[in-house]
């Protein structure tokens, strides 16, 4: 049988419009199936949401266990990807973990092993070995880059051919240790009058969003930006950022972009945010793109000197997004509202 490669369908952003007013795009994708995490607006349901259920809403959370009596804990987190496997398997894996890496990173824990599962693979198809064989050269790129253990089996398989045309899937599953569950960093915004800077480099790219998917219904789209020397030197600075006490709070920019990423993080503590978007990047590729590599952070306004000096000397870029408000929520000295609307009669 002859190996057939599907081939990404190029996305021109000029041949979609540039948004001028966004709420239309924000309410369209509240009712998006893949953000359901955080839907909170009550006109789509009778019941209210309670912030303590949120949680980070990306359906990847850090799950803490303690290892033995001495209080030594570990993180365990699981993801999933099913964007391009068979386009190109190396990348898309190596998304992937760079994705689990990150999150760990931002929590504080130090990832170190990691192990992957393909589903709906049928290895005896050269199409499933193609995919297979670029899934293993991701997974040993990324762990060798990010220097993480792998599983003795590395990737393991799952065919079922009864399912029909399900798209193949990579799962990963990664260990992290956590030296002191008490300082630990959680995604929430902490307190009012906060400095947010987004950690990474704004780029033209709305690659496989939920915004192009969803809001433009198109899903055949490429991977979203990514450069995995760019990863190292984030997940680098994190490292030290944390040691230096310098993170109120930290999450990566995942589904739904920067928009949605800022609104995981505002709603459990009942505050908001007040930022500028970046003029010299389309609005909605800065706010629902969800290119790799970028960081949403909180840092207290006594160490926004500190923070602004360490970025600069390590030459990592940076954006200052604005501050944390008490509850409103605005874009580019727009309004859209009060974070309680999201979850009144909780």
């Amino acid at each position: 049988m002859k190996e057939t490669i599907q081939k990404e369908t190029e996305i021109n952003l000029d041949s979609l419009p540039e948004p001028i007013d966004i709420e239309n795009i924000i309410y369209s994708l509240m009712v998006n199936p893949n953000l359901s995490s955080i839907n909170y607006f009550n006109d789509f349901s009778e019941a209210g949401i309670s912030p303590d259920s949120i949680g980070d809403g990306d359906n990847d959370e850090i799950g803490l266990f303690d290892i033995d009596s001495t209080g030594a804990s570990m993180a365990l987190s699981t993801h999933a990807f099913h964007h391009h496997l068979q386009n190109d398997p190396q990348k898309a894996t190596e998304i992937l973990i760079s994705r689990a890496t990150r999150k760990m990173l931002c929590h504080g824990v130090q990832p170190v092993a990691v192990s992957a599962f393909l589903y709906h693979i049928n290895f005896a198809d050269p199409n499933g070995q193609y995919i297979a064989s670029g899934a293993k050269k991701g997974l040993e790129n990324a762990a060798q880059k990010f220097n993480l253990k792998i599983s003795d089996r590395k990737i393991r398989f799952d065919h079922f051919s009864g399912h029909g045309p399900v798209p193949p899937t990579i799962i990963i599953s990664m260990v992290g240790m956590v030296q002191d569950k008490n300082k630990l960093t959680t995604h929430a915004f902490k307190q009012k009058g906060g400095n947010i800077f987004l950690i990474g480099r704004s780029v033209e790219d709305i690659g496989s969003s939920e915004y192009l998917e969803f809001y433009h219904g198109i899903s055949d789209s490429p991977l979203p930006s990514y450069h995995i020397e760019n990863e190292i030197k984030i997940q680098e600075a994190l490292r030290e950022l944390h040691q230096l006490e310098l993170l109120q709070s930290a999450s990566p920019v995942g589904k739904g972009g920067l928009f949605f990423t800022l609104l995981r993080a505002a709603i459990p503590n009942g505050l908001g945010f007040d930022i500028t978007t970046d003029a010299e990047t389309r609005l909605d590729s800065f706010l629902f793109g969800e290119a790799m590599g970028r960081i949403l952070i909180e840092v207290e306004s006594e160490k926004e000197d500190d923070f602004v000096d360490f970025m600069t000397e390590r030459k990592i870029p940076f954006f200052m997004l604005g501050h944390i408000t008490k509850g409103e929520l605005r874009i580019d000295d727009k309004s859209f509202g009060y974070i309680d609307k999201m979850t009144s009669g909780v």
